[in-house]
């Protein structure tokens, strides 16, 4: 049971502060799960970021697997209610308040003032993953190599093409496999 409230309350905190999206939590997600929890390992926690990434849906699905791995399936029930319900309801209730401004000034301030920090906290999670997924300590130093340059290639070609990137994800795993195993 003490496993469900930390569930609860370290997911319904991370919720309310995803401004721009689950992405922009990712830093603190991994802080809490992995360092101050030890609920997974940061291996498996960008594996998850990963698969959250491949499956239909929301991305930050992948929340659910923490909460399963770590209290079986109330765990992943507690952790997705407690990730997507009370940003939804803070969404609602602020964006029925945010249509009744339009048209006012500072409300396009506002707008242009939330959209720098939204970026930076999206690259935030975006470095935290990573950085946990292209190098890890305990690996000999050719395995970082083989991961550092298949990141580099996957942002090479996404500056380069418009390519789907759940290909690229799939492509990286079979590449890691085939090298790396």
């Amino acid at each position: 049971m003490h496993k469900l409230v930390s569930l609860l309350n370290v997911f319904s905190v991370l919720s309310l502060l995803a401004v721009g999206g689950g992405t922009a939590v990712l830093p603190q997600m991994q802080h809490e799960t992995v360092t101050n929890y030890g609920w997974v390992t940061a291996t498996e926690f960008a594996t998850m970021y990963s698969l959250g990434q491949l499956a239909p849906g929301p991305n930050m699905s992948m929340v659910a697997l923490i909460g399963l791995l770590t209290a079986g399936l109330p765990g992943a029930i507690v952790v997705l209610v407690a990730f997507f319900l009370p940003a939804s309801l803070l969404t609602y209730v602020v964006s029925n308040i945010w249509d009744r401004f339009d048209g006012v000034p500072w409300r396009d301030a506002v707008q242009a003032g939330m959209a720098p920090i939204t970026i930076g906290l999206m690259l935030g999670g975006v470095y935290a993953v990573g950085k946990t997924a292209s190098f890890n300590v305990s690996r000999p130093i050719e395995e970082n190599l083989i991961t550092l340059a298949i990141g580099a290639a996957v942002v090479v070609i996404l500056f380069a093409r418009h390519v789907n990137p759940a290909l690229l994800i799939l492509g990286g795993g079979v590449i890691g496999y085939f090298v790396l195993r």
